[in-house]
């Protein structure tokens, strides 16, 4: 009877497992083995050629590699603070007795739920630099020279910041309302007692009890903004002048355009490693500050 058990048990974890190892597992072990290896894709799997750190030594040396690392990190610095911040000052604002919370909520949070590349196809309409609405609107304020948005070195990725910073907000905002509602009141009640005004009861309640929800979202946000692709891809290709090229951009560049996919893999073990050592740095770090 155990035996019958456990066989049920077993088909039932099949589908799970199969998937598992043939959607997850298989291609990490096999990325890590492209890394050491030099393979084109087009020329069959018995034509990988092991040659050591080759690919890493070629990646360290690329001023492309270096480029789009520096773009990532710009990136991440300036969306993740950003985003955070204002979901969480939107969550604040929405928790308090505000009319039409439900149509807000849902307003904020539909950017979230919506595909990216329905998104990156209106903000580059929104972006077009002369027949686009925001050039339009500055022109007609008397600006004769607007900004040329993501035909620009010097914007192009502060353009696709500002899609994504809009992007992430109702996500985070519905992560902080969550926890908003979860603090007790008595502590509130407490802090009028005491005379303490709206930004004490904000520094010295709200924000020791929500620096939990404030930690998840600081590394999950952080782990996405450097898998960002999509509005890259779609908006500017890693231009101009690979102004915008992150680190999966180059990956998926260097792999499916180029068919290098042993050195797109040594791109992606190197991110990887990043993300990794960024995410322990935060685990270490949250003792100093995270109100357990």
């Amino acid at each position: 009877m155990k035996k019958k058990d456990n066989l049920t048990a077993y088909m039932f974890l099949a589908p799970c497992l199969v998937g598992f190892i043939l959607f997850l597992a298989f291609p990490i072990l096999f990325s890590f083995v492209l890394a050491f290896s030099d393979w084109d894709l087009v020329s069959g799997i018995r034509n990988i050629h092991f040659i050591g750190l080759e690919n890493f030594k070629e990646l360290f040396q690329s001023d492309i590699f270096y480029k789009s690392l520096r773009n990532n990190i710009v990136y991440t610095v300036t969306v993740v603070p950003l985003t955070i911040a204002f979901s969480l000052l939107i969550a604040i604002i929405l928790n308090d007795k505000v009319y039409l919370v439900k149509p807000l909520r849902l307003a904020f949070f539909t950017p979230f739920i919506t595909s990216i590349v329905a998104i990156s196809v209106v903000w580059l309409a929104l972006y077009h630099p002369t027949q686009g609405p925001i050039n339009q609107f500055l022109m007609a304020l008397g600006v004769e020279n607007p900004p040329k948005w993501l035909s620009s070195p010097k914007t192009a990725l502060g353009s696709i910041s500002v899609v994504m910073i809009w992007v992430g907000i109702g996500y985070g905002m519905m992560v902080y309302m969550a926890a908003l509602k979860d603090i007790p009141k008595d502590l509130y009640e407490a802090g009028d007692i005491e005379g303490a005004g709206t930004w004490n009861k904000f520094r010295f309640i709200t924000w020791p009890m929500i620096t939990p929800t404030t930690f998840f979202l600081l590394i999950t946000r952080i782990i996405t903004s450097f898998e960002v692709f999509g509005p890259i891809n779609v908006m500017t290709g890693g231009g101009p002048a690979k102004s915008t090229s992150v680190l999966v951009f180059e990956i998926y560049e260097q792999s499916f355009r180029f068919y290098r996919l042993g050195y797109g893999s040594a791109i992606a073990w190197v991110l990887f490693i990043i993300i990794f050592l960024v995410t322990i740095l935060q685990w270490i770090g949250q003792k100093k500050w995270v109100n357990e």
